[in-house]
């Protein structure tokens, strides 16, 4: 049973909800997990293959092309130490996180971390925290190494958390739009995308352009907002997205990248946070995984879509037993603005 509370957008996940594991392990391709499609008069329960017959030609969207690193590291007093973003200083975030039980998924941050704490990671480097960041859970930190994507590369492994109880290799946790490596965590929206699907997206006349967004770590003990990630939208996606019948973002991350240059071209370190109150100006439709109670994401999702309809549907996927985090199924919000039914 789901259990309602007094905030529309404050719910209940039960834990049946959680994807554990790739759709493919469940013998379910990419393209066949669960799409909810919900505008402002109706809403639809269909496969993700479906998308070409739901976009309309003159529609665009925007993808990210970032492709995720093997981000977590061992270190060799038992540890494991998450790299989120480098930092235009050359610094980077990361997060010191208490490793679980052999090939388990760590067990939380370690709050006892403090300034000056020396990591020596067992690939043979060594990370030292110089400042906190956020919420005695992120650090601002110094690296004894130069070349950390292809450390990362050799020696680290996807982040997973608690409700992924075994690995997966690297593989799984990159889209088919990977191109350009950075991410902490897998821009997931774009998982269920295949081939086929962006071929016949553009034998329908739907155009796919990319931005590249790097993201860093959003583990759900923070629901912090959002800090500063680096983007570029490049002139050709800005050119399609100012002559779209309607831009639609795939992935959050799409939706800051986009809103933070208003559609223009332009690159940079963003700190933008999208809330109902600012509202958006570039993007009519999202689509996305689904998010857990609480989550900041929760209100970008408002702003693009109005908090109704994001209530109706997470009340929607809730009731039908769709699938939450990065290995489940999504959701696809079009706003009211030239809306094709469903």
């Amino acid at each position: 049973m789901v259990t309602a509370t007094a905030d529309p957008l404050d719910f209940v996940l039960p834990d049946k909800l959680l994807a554990h594991e790739p759709p493919e392990a469940r013998g379910v391709p990419r393209d066949g997990v669960r799409m909810l499609v919900s505008t402002p008069s109706a809403q639809k329960h269909l496969l993700f293959r479906d998308l070409p017959s739901v976009l309309t030609a003159g529609d665009v969207l925007v993808v990210n092309t970032s492709a995720t690193l093997a981000a977590a590291v061992p270190t060799v007093d038992g540890h494991v130490v998450h790299f989120s973003t480098c930092r235009s200083d050359g610094t980077w975030l990361v997060e010191p996180r208490v490793a679980g039980p052999a090939g388990a998924p760590t067990l939380g941050p370690l709050t006892s971390a403090v300034a000056g704490q020396r990591f020596v990671l067992r690939g043979g480097g060594s990370v030292t925290l110089l400042a906190p960041y956020s919420q005695g859970r992120l650090w601002v930190a110094s690296l004894s190494f130069e070349d950390v994507r292809g450390y990362l590369s050799r020696h680290g492994a996807p982040i997973r958390y608690s409700y992924v109880p075994r690995s997966w290799p690297l593989s799984a946790y990159q889209t088919v739009f990977a191109t350009e490596p950075g991410s902490a965590e897998m821009p997931s929206a774009a998982r269920p995308f295949t081939d086929r699907v962006v071929t016949r997206l553009v034998s329908a006349g739907v155009l796919v352009v990319p931005i590249v967004l790097h993201t860093g770590v959003a583990s759900a003990e923070g629901h912090e907002r959002p800090y500063p990630e680096w983007f570029s939208v490049p002139a050709a996606t800005a050119r399609a997205v100012s002559s779209a019948r309607r831009v639609i973002a795939v992935g959050t991350t799409v939706v800051r990248a986009l809103e933070t240059t208003g559609g223009s071209a332009g690159s940079g370190w963003t700190d933008l946070v999208v809330t109902p109150e600012r509202g958006v100006r570039v993007v009519d439709g999202l689509l996305t995984g689904f998010h857990e109670p609480r989550a900041s994401h929760l209100d970008l999702l408002s702003a693009v879509a109005g908090v109704g309809l994001v209530s109706a549907s997470y009340r929607a996927a809730l009731a039908a037993g769709y699938r939450w985090h990065e290995f489940g199924d999504v959701n696809l919000l079009l706003s009211d603005r030239d809306v094709r039914e469903v």
